[in-house]
């Protein structure tokens, strides 16, 4: 039986980022993806020109529809723009116990946009952080979060980490992608320790969806049944590739998606 994931996040329409990188990573990465649309946006890879919030009872509704008929393994949290939504989401995460839960506070898209409300963070705080199993801020949602200077090296960043943990977290991977290193590093910050994940740093200005595929890929590799480590490892070297490729898509005229089929298109002999 397929391994089934849900992501519940925003839909964007450019199709780089949001619900639909979820679902592009999901199939990618042989699981079977169902959604949530907690809000929608007008978007491309030059902008969001408009954010248009899912009622909160329809959210609810979508958990129901899904969680009452689907053996969910896994779930990926992203775009939450309001208050009323991330409790939607909240008390529908109660209520089918859901496990494997991922975090992605999106809080700023690529082009600089900001997508979620201030009075949103903290709810998500509060409500969110002590129902996930990961959560996955960049170094600017780390510091904002915390309402801190942004990290500037790695110690900064498991220390930002670390401050999280103690606001409710399970376990921390602040995202070093935006860093000015050699290497793109990550750091995991759980009780027990702190880890890193390096991988070449792709210089490329394809990068639409970055943070929405990395942590739906950890996601898929939960709804798999591999150990948090080792679906960190295995969405890390995802990523990498889909960086990459992602030269060859030539989709927009903004900062371009990452090319979420370009394992499967290269043995079929596509892009």
């Amino acid at each position: 039986m397929i391994p089934i994931a849900v992501t519940i996040a925003g839909s964007d329409s450019g199709g780089g980022a949001g619900i639909q990188a979820d679902l592009k990573t999901f199939s990618a990465l042989g699981v079977y993806g169902a959604s949530v649309i907690a809000a929608l946006t007008a978007q491309n890879t030059k902008g969001v020109t408009g954010i248009h919030d899912v009622p909160p009872e329809f959210v609810t509704a979508q958990l129901d529809a899904v969680y009452s008929d689907l053996k969910v393994r896994a779930t990926k949290i992203g775009m939450l723009s309001r208050p009323a939504a991330i409790e939607a989401v909240v008390a529908g995460l109660k209520k089918y116990r859901a496990s494997n839960v991922v975090l992605d506070p999106v809080m700023v898209a690529a082009s600089g946009d900001r997508l979620l409300a201030p009075e949103a963070i903290e709810t998500i705080k509060r409500e969110l952080f002590p129902l996930a199993d990961l959560i996955t801020p960049n170094l600017a949602e780390a510091a904002a979060l915390l309402d801190q200077p942004v990290a500037k090296h790695e110690n900064e960043m498991a220390a930002q980490g670390e401050a999280l943990i103690k606001l409710g977290a399970k376990a921390v991977l602040v995202k070093g992608g935006h860093a000015p290193t050699k290497h793109a590093v990550d750091i995991l910050i759980e009780p027990s320790g702190v880890r890193r994940f390096t991988a070449e740093r792709i210089d490329t200005p394809h990068t639409h969806g970055t943070g929405c595929t990395l942590s739906s890929a950890i996601t898929a590799g939960l709804a798999k049944g591999l150990t948090l480590h080792d679906a960190l490892a295995a969405a890390k070297n995802y990523i990498t590739g889909a960086l990459k490729a992602g030269v060859n898509l030539g989709v927009g005229t903004g900062h371009g998606p990452v090319h979420h089929f370009h394992q499967l298109w290269a043995k079929i002999g596509k892009v």
